[in-house]
């Protein structure tokens, strides 16, 4: 029996995550996707052109994988609609290769509503969410009373569409939000049927019989560990577990079939959103970053905001997610920069240092103590191998690996498949 691979980010999300599944779907025979919804953004390039996907597994262009959606996904059958037709151009049969979860949850146009109404009644303590309806669906969940994939082939999924649609008519009045449902429910219901075209599948058997067939399965994971509900900068969160026990959870998988974990990370910091940032760059190196980086969100195309390394936060999320591969990304939006600063550890109000993250960082940010780098103030586009690549860089990289205490295996150069430097032996 084989095991799971996961992947998932070391930061605030927008790591990568994306051009790696792409680049290491060749390996494997499955990718699922095992929390989210579309609020993620990952982002592929090839034959210059840039793709995007939100709720299907990055495994959908190579047309020998089968991509699951998992049980731990949240699914808003619109979005999935118009990005199934967006691939139509690229002849990948997706019909063929992908499978959706029947325990995965539904999100409603009054969930996108209410995400809306909620975020507005917050005011200037919003979370900075991307209104896609992802907490009010995850919400109804845990509430017990959210709708499933699975529900779509029951005679009854309107009766129980309109139940759910009342209570939360319910809540939208409390916030005095006001909406007009009719062409969304169209729309809605359009893309139901839609839906029920795809394997509408028993995922948890589906994956589990994969692994006894001797199958690679990559899992994807989506947002960053560092917004996971119980071990990010709460409340600043995503609503799902984002870290690697989450793809237990959100497959139905054993925590013993649990096999490498790669964890990406940028050569630098990005978030989106509300939240605190110990290490954000307000100033013109910020900026510099974010226009070298083109770190606009890829689902939402709000400015990211960008600052220097944080080991603290990287230690705590490999130490979580029990990571045995770094991947790094990005590393060529450093190409020109003289120096490079790393935070190694952090100096609460109290004046105390620490290599630790704060139980609360909203209230009081402790200020990143930095390590200063030689940049390698070089193009990499021509380098094709590790042993290659500058002295600075690989002195930077030996740094990370002595400082995580795991290697890295891959360094992303750029944003095509071509760009992405492996060190063979160590990959699996």
């Amino acid at each position: 029996m084989t095991k799971v691979d996961v992947l998932l980010g070391l930061q605030w999300g927008d790591e990568g995550k994306g051009k790696i599944v792409d680049y290491l779907a060749p390996k494997y025979d499955v990718v699922a996707r095992f929390q989210g919804g579309p609020n993620a953004g990952h982002t592929l390039e090839f034959d210059n052109i840039k793709h995007v996907l939100h709720q299907i597994p990055s495994g959908v262009f190579r047309p020998d994988i089968q991509n699951i959606i998992g049980n731990g996904v949240v699914l808003d059958p619109v979005i999935f609609k118009k990005e199934i037709e967006s691939l139509a151009a690229y002849h990948t049969d997706v019909v063929k290769n992908l499978f959706v979860s029947k325990k995965a949850q539904l999100i409603l146009p009054t969930h996108r509503l209410l995400d809306d109404a909620q975020e507005k009644a917050k005011g200037e303590n919003k979370i900075g969410s991307t209104l896609r309806g992802i907490g009010p669906s995850y919400q109804d969940k845990i509430g017990r009373q959210g709708l499933r994939v699975g529900d779509v082939l029951s005679a009854d999924f309107k009766e129980k569409y309109e139940v759910l649609q009342a209570s939360h008519k319910a809540k939208l009045a409390f916030y005095n939000y006001s909406y007009d449902l009719h062409n969304l429910d169209q729309a809605f219901f359009e893309a139901i049927e839609f839906l029920k075209q795809f394997k509408l599948v028993d995922s948890e058997y589906f994956i589990n019989e994969k692994l006894k067939q001797g199958a690679h399965v990559l899992a994807e994971g989506a947002q960053g560990s560092l917004l996971d509900i119980d071990f990010g900068s709460y409340p600043f969160v995503t609503s799902s577990t984002t870290v690697a026990s989450g793809a237990c959870t959100g497959l139905g998988i054993s925590p013993k079939n649990i096999g490498e974990v790669y964890g990406i990370f940028k050569a630098y910091c990005t978030r989106v959103g509300s939240g605190p940032f110990p290490t954000e760059l307000t100033d013109a190196t910020g900026e510099r970053l974010r226009a070298t980086g083109r770190e606009f969100g890829a689902t939402t195309q709000r400015p990211r905001r960008c600052g220097w390394l944080d080991i603290p936060a990287l230690k705590y999320t490999v130490m979580l997610n029990g990571v045995t591969q770094l991947f790094m990304m990005k590393a060529d939006v450093l190409n020109n920069f003289e120096e490079i600063k790393v935070c190694t550890h952090y100096k609460l109000a109290n004046g105390k240092e620490t290599e630790e993250l704060p139980y609360d960082m909203t209230t009081d940010l402790p200020t990143p103590m930095y390590k200063t780098f030689k940049g390698w103030n070089c193009n990499l586009e021509n380098k094709q191998d590790f042993d290659h690549l500058p002295q600075e860089l690989l002195s930077y990289i030996s740094y990370l690996e002595t400082t995580l205490e795991v290697p890295v295996s891959i360094i992303s150069i750029g944003p095509g498949r071509h760009q992405t430097l492996t060190r063979n032996e160590v990959v699996a």
